[in-house]
């Protein structure tokens, strides 16, 4: 992994790519959701600060877990501006996203273990499959394999 001397307070997306692991391409669109931030240079390139590194590994890490990008943000807007996210703002987040992440992986046990029984039913009916209609929804509406009523020629 390439070293960034102590002097270079600022990076290019090219570095901040290199050094954090991310794609230039995710880099851009972290920018754009307004997850990190850069300055323009006078040729109009962008330079990030060295926090934006730690801010990286951050939105990454939530990633992995599957926290969506909104959630990040909102999260990231808590801190102050140029200052890394610290241990201790990984675990207060980490821990109010613990609820939402349980909830997911109850919901996800549920749909594994129904797999099974949805493909040997072989219909796939919206009206009772729990993986196209979970918890019935569509069959409280109406009754049947279609989610939108059929068209009638005039």
């Amino acid at each position: 992994m390439p070293q960034i001397p102590e002097k270079i307070h600022e990076l290019t997306v090219g570095q901040l790519s290199a050094r954090s692991g991310a794609a230039v391409s995710a880099l851009h669109f972290y920018e754009s959701k307004g997850l990190i931030s850069s300055r323009r240079t006078s040729g109009n390139q962008r330079r990030f600060g060295r926090d934006i590194l730690r801010r990286v590994a951050f939105i990454r890490a939530a990633q992995r877990v599957g926290i969506p990008l909104a959630t990040i943000r909102n999260a990231l807007a808590e801190l102050p501006e140029e200052r890394t996210p610290t241990n201790e703002d990984w675990a207060r987040l980490s821990a109010a996203w613990r609820t939402e992440l349980d909830e997911r992986i109850k919901q996800l046990g549920r749909l594994r273990d129904h797999l099974t029984d949805c493909i040997g039913c072989g219909c796939l009916s919206l009206e009772n499959c729990v993986l196209s209609n979970p918890d019935d929804v569509i069959g409280e509406q109406i009754a049947g394999s279609r989610l939108l009523p059929e068209r009638r020629e005039d």
